[in-house]
């Protein structure tokens, strides 16, 4: 028989202490800790997407595009350190779009500083709209409000401003939201018959989380997620 020799009591201490900094164990189809991780399924493109300074240790697991998450851990400091999300490209004019819904489920910290955001893209990048399902902790949006709006079936707070490379067009919920649909056609024609853009091509629709810090780890589960376009 053989023999089971019991840890010693520092090992044993130090295999909790490692325990409790590493990430949880994910049973998934595919993951990835690389800061530029990237998988294809059923049409979109998940990112790990770790592209902010200081940031920490962060790994995207999915079983599918609608059923995917993050473990992260990045410090308490100002600054968004990662944007993991799942991409689905379009490629139609505005005005040829028959509709665009999405629709999407999840499961966010109680702590930590972050936001669970649409991130909307012309086909040139000279526009960008990002919508606001749900925020925490000290971040806002860029630029300075310009109104209030319930379109796409939310109300916003609406915020237009640059980042000196592209117009940045920030839709923030008035309240949070772990679920719903969104309506995007009615958000860009919004847009439209405000002048704020052209009969663009939509391009990219980036679903996803937009973390400042998530210290100690924390996990961001995307339990449904769906983008349709006609």
């Amino acid at each position: 028989m053989r023999r089971i020799v019991p840890l010693a009591a520092p090992v044993a201490a130090l295999a909790i202490v490692l325990g409790l900094l590493a990430p949880p164990a994910l049973a998934a189809t595919w993951s990835s800790s690389d800061r530029w991780g990237t998988w294809t399924n059923g049409g979109y493109t998940l990112y790990n997407n770790i592209w902010g300074s200081g940031a920490g240790p962060q790994t995207i697991w999915a079983n599918s595009s609608s059923n995917w998450g993050v473990w992260a851990n990045h410090p308490d400091t100002g600054g968004v350190k990662s944007y993991p999300n799942a991409t689905k490209y379009v490629g139609k004019r505005v005005s040829a779009l028959g509709s665009v819904t999405s629709t999407f489920n999840v499961t966010v910290p109680s702590g930590g500083a972050y936001t669970t955001a649409y991130d909307i893209w012309d086909s040139a990048n000279a526009y960008e709209i990002m919508l606001w399902m749900n925020r925490r902790g000290a971040v806002g949006p860029l630029g300075t409000r310009r109104t209030s709006a319930t379109v796409g079936g939310h109300s916003w707070d609406v915020y237009r401003g640059s980042n000196g490379a592209n117009q940045v067009f920030s839709f923030v919920r008035t309240g949070n939201a772990t679920s719903g649909t969104v309506d995007v056609k009615a958000v860009l024609t919004w847009l439209r018959s405000n002048g704020w853009m052209g009969d663009v091509t939509l391009g990219n629709v980036q679903f996803g989380y937009e973390i400042t810090s998530s210290s100690g780890g924390m996990n961001f589960t995307t339990n449904s997620f769906s983008v349709s376009a006609s």
